[in-house]
């Protein structure tokens, strides 16, 4: 950038107390080679030092970067702009347009809410870093950045003045229903998996061990008992509920951790969302950077009659959900998913919207690729278990049951403004998207394709997350597939892409 930037308002530093953030942060990323100097260096080096004090000069030296940090950053305002300023032998200057900021992310651990501070994540659309991240700021000026944010990026000019927007709450999550979240989540399941993964890679015979010395005791304690046939059963449900029932009462646990005191907000234009036992998580982002809908039931929220209702936002995510603002409505009941869909895109008339079904006859090219797989299972099992394995094979009739209702369910639905796909059965999603945020469109024909003579037409938009479902609309006809392409096609030509 040319000239020099001026700041139309004072300069700011960080928070006092933002090195030792930065340490602890720097500490978690070199653990691994401070432990292996600490535990590994010991004894004396060849001219009779001790190896004993690399690790404390390493840590001096990130107790002087953290320092070099905090008396180097600053950041203040130009016009329409951000400015951040930091280094001193070796400075970068980084002007971040208002207009350009589209998700402003605050983060709050333990140790920061101990202090009153928080880190805050400025992030664009395109990059896979933020535009800007403050290691840390006091919570009130943290607070009144965000809000800052809020009234330039909506200003139409550098000049404008746009008062700051009511706080209007559309949704909370009292305690029950953060139970209930829980209740429907598998986070412990995640949770457990994630934990023998890591046992393995420290020792492999870790879990293994484990499993051969509990199941030697329990089926030593049942050959003492004289177990029979029913009573095996009767102690494999057993324990098999015992597991449930812990691992659903874990997934309650993280769930009050990560959920508790949800709250989505509505300031003008943008939605924040804050949510947070120990720990405090707070994202905003503007309403017109939402991309992509998805709506969920599974067969447990289907018992409790609840709901949930995610997006995708125009952000790049580094894998942390926490940092993107993705979940509007972690659960709730339909009606007041229905109501959030119905505010936020009111032009939608997302409760009018008429659903065209697919063909009913296609079930079986969705039971088709369960076939092999369960063909395999059972000539395996019968090679190690004789005819015991021919068992697996009643899974057949179930996933060909399963497929019939997912094909009689499936449809889609257009509208003036979005387009809608309906897929699932017992777990079910609705996935839509403004038909202005489409950015690209693709008519694909398989050889099953060609041979029943069907298409698959594709919608991309930006920001859609891995865990997503794709917005497709499968096993269309392909005189009524290639009628949807060009009607799509003709309105996307006429219609600005809304970004």
């Amino acid at each position: 950038m040319n000239g020099p930037v001026t700041t139309t308002e004072p300069e700011r530093r960080l928070h006092p107390m933002s090195w030792l953030f930065v340490l602890l942060q720097q500490l978690k990323q070199f653990i691994v080679p401070l432990a292996v100097l600490l535990f590994f260096g010991r004894g004396s080096s060849d001219n009779g030092g001790s190896n004993e004090l690399w690790p404390l000069i390493g840590v001096a030296v990130l107790v002087v970067t953290s320092l070099w940090q905090y008396f180097t950053y600053r950041y203040g305002v130009a016009g329409d702009h951000l400015v951040v300023r930091s280094g001193l032998l070796e400075r970068s200057l980084r002007v971040i347009p208002f207009a350009r900021i589209h998700n402003v992310a605050l983060q709050q651990s333990l140790l920061h809410r101990l202090f009153g501070v928080a880190e805050v994540r400025l992030e664009s659309a395109g990059g896979a870093k933020p535009e800007a991240q403050m290691r840390v700021l006091k919570l009130e000026d943290a607070l009144a950045l965000e809000a800052l944010v809020r009234r330039r990026g909506a200003a139409p000019s550098a000049d404008a003045v746009v008062d700051e927007p009511a706080a209007h709450t559309l949704l909370t999550l009292p305690l029950g229903e953060v139970l209930r979240l829980g209740l429907v989540s598998n986070r412990g399941m995640i949770v457990v998996g994630a934990a023998f993964a890591g046992s393995a890679q420290f020792n492999p015979k870790l879990i293994p061990n484990v499993f051969e010395a509990f199941g030697m005791r329990l089926f030593g304690y049942a050959g003492e008992q004289g177990f029979g046939p029913v009573e095996y059963a009767a102690a494999g449900l057993a324990v098999f509920a015992v597991l449930v029932g812990a691992l659903r009462l874990l997934s309650m646990m993280l769930s009050l951790l990560q959920y508790y005191g949800f709250q989505l907000s509505e300031h003008g234009r943008r939605l924040t969302v804050e949510r947070g036992l120990l720990a405090r998580w707070r994202t905003s982002a503007s309403r017109r950077r939402i991309q992509a809908w998805t709506l969920r039931e599974g067969m447990l929220h289907r018992l409790l009659k609840r709901r949930s209702l995610e997006v995708d936002t125009a952000v790049a995510e580094d894998g942390r959900q926490q940092r993107a603002l993705r979940e509007l409505a972690p659960i709730a009941t339909p009606a007041a998913c229905d109501g959030l869909i119905e505010h936020l895109l009111p032009r939608a008339d997302w409760l009018q919207l008429t659903w065209n079904p697919l063909p009913a006859s296609s079930w079986w090219r969705l039971f088709l690729p369960s076939v092999p797989f369960v063909l395999i299972v059972s000539a395996v099992l019968c090679v190690r278990f004789g005819a015991w394995g021919l068992l697996v094979l009643l899974w057949l009739p179930w996933s060909a049951y399963k497929a019939r209702r997912r094909a009689q369910r499936a449809a889609y639905a257009v509208g003036e403004d979005i387009i809608a796909v309906r897929e699932g059965w017992w777990n079910r999603h609705w996935r839509f998207a403004e038909i202005d945020k489409l950015q690209a469109l693709q008519l694909t024909r398989s050889p099953i394709d060609r041979r029943c003579g069907t298409a698959t037409l594709w919608m991309d938009t930006s920001g859609a997350g891995a865990l997503a479902p794709p917005l497709r609309v499968r096993f269309l006809p392909e005189a009524q597939a290639r009628e949807l392409y060009a009607r799509l096609s003709r309105t996307l030509a006429q219609r600005p892409l809304r970004w």
